[in-house]
């Protein structure tokens, strides 16, 4: 398998895209694929740039066994030739990359997360950072079944 440099972005990179870097890592490992993949997360704003994760979405992930190390920082045109795949959480965050990539090469790398889920209807990975607890449980759960089929993706 040929090595490949994925980036997770979502609006301030606090909550989803360093849960699907944390979840991506761990599943990586667990199937001895390390060596295969880069894995970095950015936001689309710079609200929340060198803080931790979200510690709601730390603790929900923490349960799963998923430990969120990730700094925010928001994309920078670099990305886009850094990186071989940018995948974002929703429509807007798409949107978003979309005007920031630098040229259109960038374009080709853009990717939604849940074009990789097998849970039918998914559209999207909702942002849960206003909501309770089963909003945090119900990212993980879609980031879960979005990066086993990440992995298939890249095994085919």
């Amino acid at each position: 398998m040929e090595k490949k440099k994925i980036l997770f972005v979502c609006l301030g990179n606090i909550c989803r895209s360093p849960s699907a870097e944390g979840v991506m890592k761990a599943m990586v490992d667990q199937a001895g694929l390390s060596e295969f993949f880069t894995i970095d997360s950015a936001g689309i704003l710079n609200v929340h740039q060198g803080e931790p994760a979200d510690t709601r979405m730390m603790a929900h992930a923490r349960k799963r066994g998923y430990h969120l190390t990730s700094i925010s920082r928001p994309i920078v045109p670099a990305d886009f030739d850094e990186f071989d795949v940018i995948i974002g959480m929703d429509d807007q965050n798409m949107r978003d990359l979309a005007q920031k990539a630098p040229h259109a090469e960038g374009l080709k790398k853009l990717v939604k997360m849940t074009d990789f889920s097998t849970m039918p209807g998914v559209d999207r990975v909702p942002d849960p950072y206003y909501g309770g607890p089963d909003g945090f449980e119900l990212v993980l759960d879609l980031l879960e079944d979005a990066c086993q089929g990440l992995i298939r993706h890249f095994q085919s």
